[in-house]
């Protein structure tokens, strides 16, 4: 056990202080996620996994990424390059590891576990 002096509980409350501080600053720099999403023209499927996918980067990365829409339609030389097999086809390339989910992402929660995000309660 740790007996504080008069002027010890001073100490500890600005040790206190400081570390939450570096908690708070800490949880404020998340970390920059870069997302692909490869579609094939402007299909209904193709517009809804836009707008899924745009709907949950800004509930849950607000500010915190960088996506990218490539329509191999436009893109032919995408799909080698990257092995599409399938679109929708979404590619996490930041932070690692690299993650892909194909299909129109509609499963929000399936999403936000292969983007490693916790999901926020609004």
């Amino acid at each position: 056990m740790i007996k504080l002096g008069k002027n010890d509980d001073s100490q500890v409350k600005d040790s206190y202080d400081e570390f939450k501080q570096a908690q708070a600053s800490k949880g404020a720099t998340k970390e920059k996620y870069v997302l692909r999403l490869y579609i094939s023209g402007m299909t209904q499927k193709s517009l809804k996994a836009i707008d899924r996918l745009k709907k949950i980067c800004e509930d849950q990365l607000k500010g915190c990424y960088d996506l990218q829409i490539i329509d191999i339609s436009q893109e032919p030389e995408s799909v080698k390059k990257e092995d599409i097999i399938a679109t929708p086809t979404l590619i996490k390339e930041l932070p690692k590891p690299i993650r892909r989910i194909i299909g129109d992402l509609t499963d929000t929660e399936r999403i936000l576990v292969a983007l490693n995000v916790s999901q926020t309660k609004k």
